[in-house]
């Protein structure tokens, strides 16, 4: 067994992991550790932009910014942590840029932007265009840009080992645990701090824009060490899905001017949100489209509707609306337009529906995309373990993994990406603070005895008679039937003893590699173990919170209830059970009131 040692390890290569070990590796001693090559993580897919009230094109105000994050969050953010990083959001832009990312230019060669959703001129209620973007790439050139910087900075990357258990001595964080996929050996990295940026966990649900990747394994890793997981009920759906794959056709095709229609060819979301139409935050639109879907008006009566970004379709609406240029002229687009500002969006869509949207209305649907809830933080990324706040000192977290939390009960576009590069940021900062003032604590010789354990119980059982795909598949449909956009507590609980008997299930799984090399097989059912202890967590979560908020919207209790439930939950497993707790949201500027589209 290999033993490393680093001041500072930072577990996941995306986004949020990148801008904490760039930071982190400016005074500590740094490590990456990620079981894909940093190039093929999750923020890779990101496609629209990245907000931040730059005010390139016209007037925008960070606390504008701030204002649309709480109002998007259903009020459930906290205020606090959402003003800070509206406020931050403009530096870390400019860094970006200043490191150099490639982001679309105006013509005078400023930072571009466009509108998107939820994201408003305070004072006149109409769309502000303020997502910074390069083309529809921008989370790869993210990936791109902090990569290069790290290495750079001579940070050390461990690609492809797979992080197992979080390495917790009289409650201080001192390492992880990981196999290397190459080999199957077990390796300890030994640090004084740890950074957890492993992503989200959409794999839960059946159609999802998220990478076979998104286990959630650092939310799975640190409940198992009795830390508590925040606000698991909320789980974002995006509105437009590549229909059956899932796969995201980014919000910033709106935001040049697609517009949704339904089966008659209407332009539906005008009904839904007559301010902002099909600029509306993304929970609005996706119960929209689902509505509009169950009550008939799909596609040829099918469960999809169209997104129509042709020309002459975004020219005729935005001459209904009223939409002009920055330089007050009608806004008008050609194909060309299409094809420079949406290049990934044309390829995917000519790929797998061989669909060219220059000419032809693309089939979408809701897909499961993005987790408000996760390891529960404060603003400088320290993991907070209990209702008071309590820190667990030496462990981080950053990105979807983590709550802080500024997304509350719904994320706004583009604010994934700024959650990121802020958070990620100050948690590297911290870390390598605290980590160069502390002293390493003598690791006891059964540290890795659980990971090892995890493993054999999977490897040993060779008289099971269940498999992974099975498994997976009814995990994924239950949820997506039963926990997915609309929720009943019949429903709800269905699908939690299901989950419970797929649990049961589990155990009983048969791994046919007995081999140590790259064995996916013995990780993929790990990684299964994950997603069923998160989806029960979610479910039970779901189910306790009765009130509609968000992206939580329950049928059997369709109203906002501020009275009972302007509170984060907590959720911990303890011998085997879920025990929820909750937590005051914190609130700063702005009382809750009804949502206005």
């Amino acid at each position: 067994m290999k033993i490393h040692q680093f001041d500072v390890v930072v577990v996941g290569a995306g986004g949020a992991g990148l801008m904490a070990a760039l930071y982190a590796s400016k005074t500590a001693s740094t490590a990456v550790i990620s079981k894909l090559y940093p190039m093929r993580s999750h923020t890779g897919t990101a496609q629209g932009g990245v907000g931040a009230a730059l005010g390139n094109y016209e007037e925008d105000h960070p606390e504008w910014h701030t204002f649309d994050t709480v109002k998007g969050s259903d009020y459930l953010g906290d205020q606090d942590a959402i003003e800070f990083m509206c406020q931050e959001a403009v530096t870390s832009v400019y860094e970006l840029e200043h490191m150099g990312l490639p982001f679309s230019r105006t013509p005078d060669g400023r930072i571009a932007q466009r509108p998107f959703g939820g994201h408003t001129n305070n004072l006149t209620g109409k769309p502000v265009r303020r997502s910074c973007y390069a083309a529809d790439r921008t989370g790869h050139m993210i990936l791109q840009t902090l990569y290069q910087q790290c290495i750079k900075n001579k940070i050390n990357f461990f690609d492809e080992f797979q992080v197992l258990d979080l390495i917790l001595i009289n409650g201080v964080a001192q390492g992880v645990v990981a196999i290397e996929l190459a080999t199957g050996e077990m390796h300890i990295f030994h640090a004084n701090a740890v950074i957890i940026a492993t992503g989200g966990y959409g794999r839960i649900w059946k159609i999802t824009s998220n990478a076979y990747s998104s286990t959630g394994d650092g939310v799975a890793i640190t409940l198992r060490r009795g830390l508590p997981i925040e606000d698991m009920e909320f789980f974002q759906f995006h509105p437009t899905g590549i229909y059956k794959l899932g796969i995201l056709i980014t919000e910033g095709a709106r935001g040049e001017g697609g517009i949704l229609l339904n089966g008659k060819g209407e332009r539906f979301m005008e009904h839904y949100a007559p301010h902002v139409k099909d600029l509306a935050s993304r929970d609005v639109i996706s119960r929209a489209m689902y509505t509009e879907i169950r009550e008939g008006r799909g596609i040829n009566g099918q469960d999809y509707l169209y997104l129509d970004i042709r020309p002459e379709t975004v020219n005729k609406y935005a001459a209904l609306d009223g939409r002009t240029q920055p330089d007050g002229s009608p806004y008008r687009v050609t194909g060309d337009d299409i094809l420079a500002r949406l290049p990934d969006i044309v390829d995917f869509c000519r790929t797998y529906l061989g669909v060219d949207p220059v000419e032809q209305p693309m089939p979408v649907q809701p897909t499961a995309h993005y987790a408000m809830g996760g390891i529960p933080t404060n603003l400088l990324g320290q993991v907070v373990m209990d209702e008071k706040n309590t820190i667990l000192p030496g462990l981080y977290a950053a990105g979807e993994v983590a709550c802080v939390s500024v997304h509350g009960a719904n994320r706004l576009g583009t604010n994934s990406l700024v959650d990121l590069i802020v958070f990620g940021r100050h948690a590297g900062l911290d870390a390598a603070k605290y980590a160069l003032g502390s002293q390493f604590k003598t690791l006891p010789n059964d540290v890795a005895d659980f990971s090892i354990e995890q493993l054999d119980r999977l490897r040993k059982n060779k008289n099971g008679t269940e498999k992974i795909s099975k498994i997976t598949e009814e995990m994924r449909t239950t949820m997506m039937d039963h926990v997915g956009i609309f929720r009943t507590n019949e429903g709800m609980s269905a699908s939690l003893t299901k989950i419970r008997e797929l649990q049961d299930r589990f155990l009983q799984i048969k791994i046919q590699d007995g081999g140590k090399v790259f064995n996916t097989e013995l990780l993929n059912a790990w990684e299964l173990g994950n997603l069923l202890d998160l989806a029960e967590v979610v479910t039970i979560s779901a189910i306790a919170r009765t009130e509609s908020r968000g992206a939580h919207s329950r049928e059997d209790f369709p109203n906002r209830d501020d009275q009972e439930w302007l509170k984060h939950s907590l959720a911990w497993s303890e011998d085997g059970k879920i025990r929820l707790g909750y937590k005051p949201v914190t609130i700063t500027k702005y009382q809750p009131k009804e949502r206005v589209y």
